[in-house]
């Protein structure tokens, strides 16, 4: 009998709830192998041992090589993988979802399906942007009147402070050396934040077309996420960062706008501020759990019945 090698597959009831895992590991520049239950990822700085059932969702960035028996065991223990750019900028692929529920993805849908729903998940998008305001009775066309006008006011405002000519926002989605400075840093900081919402999304299993105020498009839901932080988050960024690339000289902006919002990432834990946005507009508590495996057979009567039963036999 041939000698098996590693440690058993982890017994469901053994695995962590996704509220006791360590939200996101980011790792680059390293090569990640399997141990046992544990992940070990070596680099110039040595070795270091990762019990994988405690990550959430592993972020692999450049330079970043990883085992099939390291990927393996990530799949057995319901973590997530993402490959993103540096320090999470810009998401290119990802794994199978953290949560193997579909809880989540089916309040997505059930809300995005019926209308006034998805008006109430709308109107909280928008309630975020003006806190302390009732926008209850306000129809979608005036609180895209109202968001427009607050982003047109954040653009004067910031260009008045950085001391930035503004003309509008203006960019060609094909021709990036063509916009101005400050429109170059507002493309690369929003590209970078879009990245990141889509990282999120992934990892929790939901469907990034499915928006609420965007719609048509295989990114919708992130469009939706993303610009509830624009105005506090890229936008500043991309102004303060012209500003600086104007005072030194400096033509680089596409790099230092990215680094810029890696620090607010880091230093502000945007990441589980953006899953608790999440469960809030989709209306699922943040104490709820979500085992690693969930699954039933539909059914109009009785809702959810057991997989795995031979119903020929039972009727």
């Amino acid at each position: 009998m041939q000698k098996k090698i590693g440690a058993d597959k982890p017994k469901l009831q053994q695995l962590p709830r996704i509220d006791d895992r360590v939200s996101f590991i980011y790792v680059d520049h390293a090569k990640i192998h399997r141990k046992d239950g544990a992940i070990t990822v070596t680099d110039a700085k040595g070795i270091v041992h990762i019990p994988v059932a405690m990550i959430g969702v592993l972020l692999l960035g450049p330079g970043t090589d990883i085992s099939h028996r390291a990927v393996q065991l990530l799949g057995e223990t319901g973590t997530s993988i993402c490959w993103v750019g540096e320090q999470g900028i810009r998401q290119y692929a990802h794994g199978r979802a953290l949560s193997h529920s579909s809880r989540l993805l089916e309040a997505q849908a059930r809300l995005v399906s019926n209308q006034r729903l998805r008006l109430n998940v709308a109107k909280k998008m928008y309630a975020m942007r003006f806190p302390n305001e009732d926008v209850d009775n306000l129809t979608m066309q005036q609180l895209r009147g109202r968001e427009g006008a607050r982003i047109r006011k954040v653009y004067s405002s910031l260009a008045k402070e950085y001391g930035i000519d503004w003309n509008g926002r203006e960019y060609k989605v094909d021709d990036f050396e063509s916009g101005t400075p400050i429109n170059q840093a507002l493309s690369v900081g929003n590209v970078a934040l879009y990245g990141l919402v889509y990282s999120v999304i992934a990892a929790l299993g939901l469907s990034p077309g499915l928006g609420f105020v965007h719609t048509g498009h295989d990114l919708s839901f992130v469009y939706d996420i993303a610009d509830l932080y624009k105005a506090e988050i890229s936008i500043p960024i991309a102004f303060e960062t012209t500003a600086i690339a104007m005072q030194d000289g400096t033509t680089d902006i596409e790099s230092m706008t990215r680094h810029k919002i890696r620090d607010f990432i880091y230093q502000t834990k945007l990441m589980e501020r953006i899953v608790r946005d999440i469960q809030n507009l989709l209306e699922v508590p943040e104490e709820e759990r979500f085992e690693t495996n969930q699954i039933y057979l539909w059914d109009d009567k009785e809702n959810l019945v057991k997989h795995g039963v031979n119903y020929g036999e039972v009727y």
